[in-house]
């Protein structure tokens, strides 16, 4: 991402100033948030609520972790709410002390900084483009000893692909095995309506740590509500010691306590979700040199292969901004995330790419 210094996507700020425009003039593809917005319930409580900024929060937060609970079926006390899920990494590495951890590249830019900043040794395994950006099973002789920690994101940031789960299971018995904690980042799993992710296993599996976001599926980044799960309690107990004194803000808090019982919402984005993603990708998949995986989360990844085309820098000059994932760890100037959107936004990007690539040939 050469063209601009923050090492994520939705700095309309930043991209716009490259073009000398107001930021309300780019159409954003590079963060992958829920285009329904807000749900219109968590709008009329916020209202109804803005009291709430009045005083300080619940200092343990009980209700929005009784709600978090109660939505997963799970204790309460396995739970650990934060100030959007890249506090709860931290706080998960500060908390488990690892001393030489296994990274997937390419993967979210978060873990490496966390787990660098507590001064542990990372080992990263890279997935191939031959295997379609996949896990397989030689990750499992890759996992020794030597490691105690493994951060998997499911799915995956930037791929946006699954792996197996019979694999998944394999890997989380040969950490058990090893002595490994896993963490398993499902910051998009709840755009994926027919699947749980692993926080039904988790009362088995007290080696392994779940990492949430509520602010991508419910639109909310500049809220930051993020939470993690284990059975292992102790060490939650201990992680909520040393958390810094309300790090939530209250707003955020109503949001938890809101969102999740809105379940026409939730069923209104899988609808939007289930019918756009598949038409997207098959708008992207009929350009000529684009490559695209069929990924299962709200965002497509794809491969550029027109030499010497900064697909970023040309779209942005159509005011439309997408993800370069060439800071990502084993990638290049060629892969670009692009996020589901609406089917008139959707459209609109189509659209653009095709003139883009009209003056253009495939190598």
């Amino acid at each position: 991402m050469a063209l601009f210094h923050s090492a994520h996507g939705g700095n309309i700020r930043e991209a716009a100033s490259v073009l000398g425009i107001s930021a309300d003039c780019l159409l954003d593809f590079s963060a992958n948030i829920n285009p329904a917005g807000m749900p219109h319930s968590l709008k009329r409580a916020l209202q109804d609520n803005l009291n709430v900024a009045e005083r300080y929060p619940d200092p343990e937060y009980q209700q929005l972790h009784q709600r978090l609970a109660a939505h997963h079926q799970v204790p309460a006390a396995w739970i650990l709410a934060g100030n959007g899920e890249t506090e709860s990494i931290f706080s998960l590495v500060n908390g488990l002390s690892p001393r030489r951890a296994m990274l997937i590249t390419p993967g979210f830019a978060e873990y490496r900084r966390a787990l660098q900043l507590a001064g542990c040794d990372i080992v990263d395994y890279a997935l191939c483009e031959e295997d379609g950006w996949q896990l397989t099973d030689a990750i499992l002789d890759a996992l020794t000893g030597g490691i105690d920690c493994l951060f998997l994101c499911t799915p995956n940031n930037p791929t946006g692909l699954l792996p197996d789960d019979e694999l998944l299971h394999n890997i989380a018995a040969r950490c058990r095995q090893l002595g490994i904690r896993l963490v398993l980042d499902e910051a998009f799993m709840d755009f994926l309506c027919d699947r749980e992710g692993f926080i039904p296993h988790l009362a088995d599996n007290p080696h392994i740590w779940v990492l949430r976001s509520l602010t991508k599926f419910y639109a909310i980044p500049g809220l930051r509500l993020g939470y993690l799960l284990s059975s292992d309690v102790q060490n939650v107990a201990h992680m909520r010691e040393r958390q810094m004194p309300w790090s939530i803000n209250a707003f955020a808090a109503l949001a938890g306590e809101v969102v999740l019982q809105d379940s026409e919402y939730q069923q209104a984005s899988w609808q939007w979700l289930n019918a756009e993603r598949p038409r997207l990708y098959q708008a992207l998949k009929n350009l000529p040199g684009i490559f695209v995986w069929p990924g299962v989360a709200n965002y497509l990844f794809l491969r550029c292969d027109i030499a010497g085309l900064d697909l970023q820098q040309a779209l942005l000059e159509k005011h439309i901004l997408i993800r370069s994932c060439a800071n990502y760890p084993g990638l290049d100037g060629r892969y670009y995330r692009v996020a589901v959107r609406s089917a008139q936004e959707n459209d609109l990007l189509t659209g653009a790419l095709q003139r883009v690539l009209s003056n253009t040939s495939a190598v």
